[in-house]
């Protein structure tokens, strides 16, 4: 038996709590100053400040409930790819701002080091840090989360280069989960020098099961429809990364919006399954474009953002192309 429309409509308002806009949004402090966004008493993200030289976003769970992040290096898990210490989660970095590393961290140049001693000794040396200072805002509401944090970048020695206001909105759309990533980078301590490199921006490593490399069915695909490895450095609206997890084909789209700092973006995503949009690479991507270094003048501000949609099935069935369009629409 065929339902109208409309029947058919009230029934997915009374069986989806999105819909209804019901959904129960709850945030807590760990003991750490990290804090725990959960949906309905489940969680949907931990943000952890004290684990690595940067906060960082681990697990992220999808509307299905899979965990959309590798574990590692968090955690050891068996059958993951245990590569890059440096792609904790949902993350954001720089290879090198003031001549500083905020991309990498320590363990990276360790393993370096392991392999063939002194090899990471150079970087390692260089290895700054993104700290957690206070939080501007942390809220939830029948709406969702807030997490409003100010970030301090400073070098090797503790001096401040400059700082950074990111505020992340958590919300639940129509069998989606949505991370809003607003981040302000301010030079508040007198100018501040950004170089054009490959690894910088905003990241999220996923499960392996979904990385192109392993041959299950990942798949990556942006806005221009080019798709896996040839989508590598190539600027889009939106890049779309999907794959199985768990038995289900699940994915992840990020979206760009159109105030973002050189929209469209250059995306850095790799088949192992490294998914970044990086702003900050022309040269470091081709040694023969024109190399995007910079300095940001003292007071000024350089404005980053992006949308995360967690979502079931592929680029087409989530309607990612619809969604960037509302996306672009907003005030950002």
């Amino acid at each position: 038996m065929k339902f109208p429309a409309t029947l058919a409509l009230a029934f997915a308002v009374l069986f989806n709590p999105a819909l209804r806009g019901e959904n129960k949004f709850t945030v807590e402090k760990t003991a750490s100053d990290g804090a725990v966004v959960k949906v309905d008493g489940k969680v949907f993200a931990e943000y952890v400040v004290d684990q690595a030289n940067k906060p960082y976003l681990a697990p992220v769970f999808g509307p299905t409930g899979s965990q959309m992040t590798r574990n590692y290096p968090m955690k050891t898990v068996d059958g993951e790819t245990h590569d890059h210490p440096h792609h904790r989660g949902l993350c954001f970095g720089h290879e090198d701002v003031g001549g500083s590393e905020f991309w990498a961290e320590k363990k990276t140049f360790e393993e370096m080091n392991e392999k063939k001693p002194g090899s990471g000794d150079a970087r390692l040396a260089h290895v700054g840090s993104t700290k957690h200072r206070k939080y501007a805002e942390l809220k939830a509401d029948k709406n969702g989360v807030v997490i409003d944090d100010v970030i301090d970048w400073l070098d090797p020695q503790g001096k401040k280069l400059m700082e950074e206001h990111r505020r992340m909105t958590f919300r639940v759309g129509e069998g989606t989960r949505i991370i809003d990533m607003d981040q302000d980078l301010i030079a508040s301590d007198g100018p501040v020098r950004i170089e054009d490199k490959k690894d910088a921006g905003l990241s999220i490593r996923v499960p392996t099961s979904m990385a192109v490399d392993s041959k299950k069915g990942g798949k990556i695909i942006n806005s221009e429809g080019i798709t896996d490895a040839e989508a590598w450095a190539k600027r889009a609206k939106w890049c779309d990364y999907h794959g199985p997890v768990d038995g289900d084909t699940l994915g992840v789209a990020m979206l760009n919006h159109p105030s973002s700092f050189r929209y469209p973006t250059p995306w850095h995503v790799r088949t192992y399954g490294l998914f970044t949009a990086n702003a900050f690479a022309s040269k470091g991507f081709d040694k023969k474009a024109e190399d995007w270094g910079f300095e940001l003048k003292a007071g000024d501000r350089l404005k980053l953002r992006h949308r995360f949609i967690f979502h079931s099935g592929d680029e087409k069935s989530a309607k990612i192309a619809e969604a960037w369009e509302s996306y672009s629409k907003e005030a950002k």
